[in-house]
């Protein structure tokens, strides 16, 4: 019987699962081929373990089952928010909480795109009085729900499941309806010459009309993602204020967007 992305999400939900699924997508990336005595050993894990791992990465089509195995498909394919989420956890604190010292404690407007990285900046936002949460994320609209010294407005959309995120023309007509003070954006790559970008061409174009709106863009990202391009462009490098990452992030590229403009911002994870 197939398994659900809901299955999956279900049966990924313990922490200790999540990252054991994202150590074995790691594992198989870095050989390429991976065999099941093999993935038991290193993980520590029973064969039927390792065997239900595999068939739910697979459903998911974020690896290739084989006969006593699995093989990668694409070392930049987009994992689900379920499983990012344990992912640079430390660095991404960091990073949000140098984006929220920089919001005005004060009537404000910020926009949200989805994200891991992000929703860490929305609960550091939670001690922020006076501020409006605008968002196309449905993780990130839960989240701050739960403070009520804020302002949530919802985008409609088209829901992605792979992000959890409201795409498309109603999304993009609420963007279009509001003025933002600053837009804080994820990304899945940036790069002086591609600017920032996602895995998803429907998603960007809504980010697209997020940052057209906003009196100042900044990119909140690991260093993982420094260097790195995806398929669909959010915003231009012109249209980047600052990025906020880690020590991790590739120099040489971070050379590249200061000398295009951008403001570079390292947090250092305590």
């Amino acid at each position: 019987m197939a398994v659900t992305r809901e299955g999956l999400l279900a049966r990924s939900n313990s922490g200790k699962r999540s990252r054991r699924m994202v150590e074995i997508l790691d594992l198989v990336a870095e050989q390429g081929t991976l065999s099941l005595t093999d993935l038991s050993e290193k993980l520590g894990i029973s064969a039927a373990t390792a065997r239900r791992d595999l068939s739910d990465l697979a459903e998911q089509r974020l690896l290739v089952r084989t006969h006593g195995g699995a093989t990668s498909i694409d070392r930049s394919a987009e994992l689900p928010v379920v499983l990012r989420d344990t992912r640079f956890q430390s660095a991404k604190k960091a990073i949000a909480q140098r984006m929220a010292s920089l919001i005005p404690t004060e009537r404000y407007a910020v926009a949200l795109s989805g994200g891991t990285t992000t929703a860490s900046v929305a609960r550091e936002l939670a001690r922020h009085p006076g501020l409006t949460i605008i968002t196309n994320s449905l993780s990130i609209a839960s989240l701050v729900s739960n403070y009520p010294q804020m302002k949530v407005v919802m985008t409609g959309g088209i829901l992605r499941s792979q992000s959890l995120e409201l795409v498309g023309v109603l999304a993009e007509n609420t963007f279009a309806a509001v003025n933002i003070g600053t837009a804080i954006l994820g990304a899945d790559g940036i790069t002086a010459a591609t600017g920032v970008t996602t895995h998803d061409e429907t998603e960007a174009r809504t980010n697209r009309a997020m940052v057209s709106k906003a009196q100042r863009t900044v990119v909140v990202t690991d260093g993982s993602k420094v260097g790195r391009v995806a398929l669909a462009q959010m915003a231009p490098t012109e249209q980047i204020d600052m990025l906020i990452t880690d020590r991790s992030a590739d120099a040489q590229e971070l050379d590249l967007l200061r000398a295009a403009g951008v403001d570079i911002v390292i947090a250092d994870a305590e």
